[in-house]
């Protein structure tokens, strides 16, 4: 088996290597384009891991994250296995190719975790695996897979990766593997010295097993020989900078300083001199991490459900001519090089793209491949039946927030059960009561491992809340950190590809702190992942908290985030709708023409992100219209119809509807036809507008958006006054719709303390400054203002 491994090796490295150099040196460039790169370097330092990983160590039900820089590995070992094409090998980075980093949404192979923004790519199988509990817990059957981080050692800088380790602890963490390339150089430079120290003090302190995979098979053999103890105590005093440097140089540069270091001793002097140069160029690179034997051996003594990290050392630019020098990060052999490189792996001119170019016995690795246990079982990518949604949850309040209304629905569905209720995961960092989320709680649990009992209950200390945990509970209660709340809802709203259950994850988090987990999101959404999150109390209606809590460009990030919809209503009635809709939605998976209404992908799904408030507002009487609540869905409807000789449209969105109706009641005394335009999405609304704009470009004359049929049944003269809690570039782009004047009002500074009436006329967003901006427009009868 030794010997296929060592055949895959060399052909992984070969493969990853010339399909960097097809696209830099061979591949034709268009005037003006910049160099393609690719990270040859980072990809042998890594080829041998990923040669055990694969076909020797990993199981059918295992999923691994691979470390961005390594893509052209992954792509040649999918190349390898029928999963991957020559031609997208062809185009890699190139329009249409293989892609820079695996992609679960953008190549064709298998990948199971979309990796690109470092860190994020190392903490997601950590998830995974916690997700994977959470389905064992609830009845799954299927074995245990393990949940594999493949990861750069300047990864770790990310800070996000202790934020998980931590968390992984505080859910007994168990299936998981991260394997540290740990070839000490990054981007600009050679890492620290010592840092494995810190490496395993730190995971030894969050309770995983620490393996260090430093020397290989050749190295251990020396230092079993006279002299062997001192050679290895000089690989370990040996700085990382000078161990690179003599690597680059090679076999002449070692022997000349390990004499230097060593000579005049004795056993070690014979050692290093009974060994030609190339002889002692291999053994002194022979480093664990790219040893076949000695990382299968580590491996496969990790056969428990302990967290492990392997430490595996490496060197950068292994086995090419780039290896060891500092620059090589993004470095690219030249075309001489390459010829060299060539000769050296053995593969004939015009061969350069043949799977088994160079192999003797082409059959042999054949078979083997057809038994490789990880690819025996096909394509792993899963499906699951959708689940139909609960109905729309009605209101008898007469003033609620929509964040109690939020709470509301979930409870409800709680109550009611059922097979979506029983597919329901809730998760918030640390702010479940807050958020309104303690109804659903206290009826469905919160999930651990293990049984533990609510003490307070048993002590008989009365308390609104039942903190029992247990398996079927269906509450994932996370410490404060946005980006575990977003990755832990990114891979459950996996869980139906991954695992082929299907899990219906909503998370709540303090809207203003949505961006503080915004890469973790626009990872989750890149990885078409379906969740639903809810940010909430939002906006300077938040009023006493201050600035610090205060969301001003959240509404902006829900526009512009790909694969999430974006809502924001003022009442429970819309609410409701939209979470009934939006359960839907996120279990929708088709490929079609956009919706003509709306000019909207609908079909395709997606996840979908509420910004609700605490404010408690007056609800209308009862809405049944069809008009209505399509409108609600497809991101605004008329809450006042405006005339035909309309001088003045309010369009506001959110909790600032009650200032919109009131300043609509005072303008309506001095001008004509005034309407009032409640927009639940932004977001919407303006995606519609400009896929139907594009389509237009392209031909299709009749698309039409939703907003566009709004806007264009205004006069030309009506002047249209937005307002919204947030920024106001959300709605202001409403008058390039149709050309119509606009004078938009929102919150362009930080919040301060105050009531909500203080910090509305701080900030122009109540009814006074919305009547007045309507006074400042062509002469009409005077308008009266409230102080």
């Amino acid at each position: 088996m030794t010997d296929q491994l060592d055949i895959l090796h060399r052909r992984l490295l070969w493969l990853a290597c010339w399909t960097v150099h097809n696209a830099n040196h061979l591949r034709p460039k268009g005037e003006g384009d910049v160099k393609v790169g690719g990270h040859q370097a980072s990809s042998a330092s890594m080829a041998a891991i990923l040669t055990a990983l694969y076909f020797h160590a990993l199981r059918p039900e295992d999923r691994v994250a691979v470390k961005p820089h390594a893509s052209p590995v992954f792509h040649a070992i999918q190349y390898l296995m029928g999963n991957q094409t020559r031609a997208k090998l062809e185009n890699f980075r190139g329009y249409g190719g293989a892609q820079s980093y695996p992609s679960r949404t953008k190549d064709i192979d298998d990948v199971d975790f979309s990796t690109g923004s470092v860190g994020l790519g190392a903490a997601m199988p950590l998830f995974a695996s916690i997700a994977q509990d959470y389905l064992a817990g609830h009845g799954r059957a299927a074995p245990l897979g393990r949940m594999v981080a493949l990861i750069g050692d300047a990864e770790l800088d990310e800070g996000n990766i202790y934020e998980a380790l931590q968390e992984g602890w505080k859910h007994d963490l168990r299936n998981t593997w991260w394997i540290i390339d740990y070839n000490r150089q990054s981007l600009d430079g050679v890492v620290r010295e010592g840092l494995f120290k810190r490496i395993e003090a730190i995971f030894s302190a969050f309770s995983w097993r620490v393996v260090r995979v430093k020397y290989g098979a050749l190295q251990r053999a020396a230092f079993a020989e006279p002299g062997g103890e001192a050679l290895k105590g000089w690989i370990d005093n040996c700085p990382n900078q000078l161990y690179s440097a003599l690597t680059f140089q090679g076999g002449a540069a070692w022997r000349k300083r390990l004499m230097e270091d060593l000579g005049d001793q004795g056993p070690v002097t014979a050692l290093i001199e009974k060994r030609s140069d190339p002889e002692l160029s291999a053994l002194m690179e022979n480093l664990g991490g790219h040893c076949l034997p000695t990382l299968c051996e580590a491996f496969d003594e990790a056969k428990d459900e302990t967290p492990t990290v392997f430490l595996a050392y490496t060197i950068k630019g292994w086995g090419t001519p780039l290896a060891g020098h500092k620059d090589n990060h993004a470095g690219l052999m030249t075309p001489s090089q390459m010829a060299g490189f060539q000769k050296v792996m053995g593969v004939p001119e015009g061969q350069e793209w043949e799977p088994f170019a160079a192999v003797e016995d082409k059959k042999a690795l054949q078979d083997f491949l057809s038994k490789v246990p990880f690819f025996a079982k096909g394509r792993r990518r899963y499906s699951a039946p959708a689940l139909p949604a609960p109905g729309v949850q009605p209101f008898s309040e007469k003033a609620l927030s929509t964040q109690q209304g939020f709470g509301k629905v979930l409870d409800e569905i709680a109550k009611k059960g059922g097979p979506l209720a029983d597919r329901i995961v809730t998760m918030s960092p640390d702010v479940t009561v807050s958020t309104n989320l303690g109804p659903w709680v206290n009826r469905r649990g919160l999930f651990a491992r293990d049984i533990q009992a609510d003490t307070f209950r048993d002590q008989n200390i009365p308390s609104t809340q039942k903190w029992a945990f247990g398996p079927e509970g269906q509450h994932i209660e996370l410490g404060i950190a946005e980006m575990n709340l977003m990755l832990m809802l990114g891979a459950a709203g996996l869980s139906h590809s991954l695992f082929g259950e299907r899990l219906i994850p909503i998370g709540t988090v303090y809207d203003p702190f949505v961006a503080r987990g915004l890469d973790a999101l626009n990872y989750a959404c890149y990885q078409d992942s379906r969740f639903m999150l809810v940010g909430t109390p939002s906006g300077v209606t938040l009023a006493p908290e201050g600035g610090a809590h205060q969301s001003i460009g959240s509404p902006l990030i829900g526009m512009s985030q790909d694969g999430i919809a974006a809502f924001e209503p003022a009442y429970l009635d819309e609410l409701a709708l939209i979470m009934d809709w939006s359960f839907d939605y996120l279990q929708r998976d088709g490929e079609g023409d956009p919706d003509e209404r709306t000019w909207l992908r609908d079909e395709t799904g997606g996840s979908v992100y509420l910004r609700l408030s605490t404010r408690p507002v007056e609800q209308p009487l009862r809405r049944a219209d069809p008009d209505f609540a399509q409108g609600v869905i497809d991101g605004a409807y008329w809450l006042r119809e405006p005339g035909p000789n309309a001088e003045v449209v309010i369009a506001y969105q959110g909790c600032v509807g009650p200032e919109a109706i009131e300043a609509a009641g005072r303008i309506a005394e001095g001008r004509r036809d005034v309407g009032v335009l409640a927009v639940t999405s932004a977001d919407r609304l303006n995606a519609g507008w400009t896929a139907a704009q594009r389509d237009r470009a392209r031909g299709h004359h009749g698309a039409m958006s939703h907003i566009e049929r709004i806007m264009g049944r205004l006069p030309a003269h009506c002047t249209l006054i937005t307002v919204i809690d947030g920024h106001p570039a959300t709605l202001a782009w409403l008058g390039g719709v149709a050309g119509h004047r606009t004078v938009p009002l929102g919150v362009e500074h930080f919040g301060q303390t105050g009531t909500i009436a203080d910090l509305y006329h701080h900030f122009g967003i109540d009814a006074d400054a919305i009547t007045a901006a309507a006074s400042r427009l062509a002469p009409g009868r005077p308008l009266r203002s409230v102080s």
